[in-house]
C-alpha cells in the first residue's frame, strides 16, 4: 500500500462497538470513518472509502439494503456485513459481499480480513495499469 492510509468506513447503531472498531481499526493504520445510520453514510458519500464494514440490523436502512447500493455504486468496494442476529441465514442475501462476522467477532480476524481485501483491491489496481 501507498503511504496514503486507508479509510475504512464503520456502519453501525451501537456507539458502543462504533468506538471499539474505531480504535482497532486506528490501531492496525487504518483510518475509521464512522456512522451510525446508513443514511447518514450515503448523506456523507462514498468517495475516499477503501472498505465498508456494516452491521445488519439497523433501523431505516438495513446492511443488506446499504450493501446493494454501494455495489451500484462502487462495485470495487469491499464490503464486510456484521450482525448480532441470524439474518444472515438467507444465504442468498449473502451474496456480494467480502465477508461476514457474527457478534461478539474476533477483532484480528476482522483486521485480516480487511488487510486481504485492501491488498488484493490493490493488486487489481496495478494490473488494470
Amino acid at each position: 500500500m501507498s503511504n496514503v492510509r486507508p479509510v475504512v468506513a464503520v456502519v453501525d447503531d451501537d456507539p458502543r462497538l462504533i468506538e471499539s472498531l474505531e480504535e482497532l481499526l486506528e490501531s492496525a493504520g487504518y483510518v475509521p470513518r464512522s456512522f451510525s445510520s446508513a443514511q447518514q453514510l450515503l448523506v456523507s458519500g462514498l468517495s475516499g472509502l477503501d472498505v465498508l464494514i456494516t452491521d445488519i440490523g439497523m433501523p431505516g436502512m438495513d446492511g443488506f439494503e446499504l450493501r446493494d447500493l454501494v455495489k451500484k455504486a462502487r462495485p470495487e468496494l469491499p464490503v464486510f456485513l456484521i450482525t448480532g442476529r441470524h439474518e444472515i441465514a438467507d444465504q442468498d442475501r449473502a451474496q456480494g459481499i467480502s465477508g461476514f462476522f457474527r457478534k461478539p467477532f474476533d477483532g484480528q480476524a476482522l483486521l485480516a480480513v480487511v488487510g486481504e481485501a485492501l491488498r488484493n483491491q490493490e493488486m487489481e489496481d496495478d494490473h488494470d495499469r
